[in-house]
């Protein structure tokens, strides 16, 4: 099942882990249109990492995989990335 919020429709795996890492929907579509950088994942070409580091959370970063469309961006999973560099 795919939850759907406007551009943005969350896996559930993505919706699960947004209850348990208490992240937010605004900080992960902060994170995907405004991202500190992206690169593309080494195992899923397809898929996109987007890195931005929150202050809300001491600076730390905030990884999110998606996959585009052209109708909305595909949350696949999130959570904060500890071997980042700020």
């Amino acid at each position: 099942m795919i939850e759907r919020r406007g551009r943005f429709d969350y896996s559930d795996h993505a919706a699960e882990m947004l209850k348990e890492r208490g992240i937010s929907r605004e900080l992960v579509e902060r994170t995907v249109l405004d991202p500190d950088t992206i690169e593309t994942d080494p195992k899923h070409a397809d898929r996109t990492r987007a890195y931005k580091a929150l202050p809300e959370r001491d600076g730390r970063v905030l990884r999110v995989v998606y996959v585009r469309s052209d109708q909305a961006f595909r949350v696949i999973t999130l959570f904060l990335d500890r071997g980042r560099k700020r």
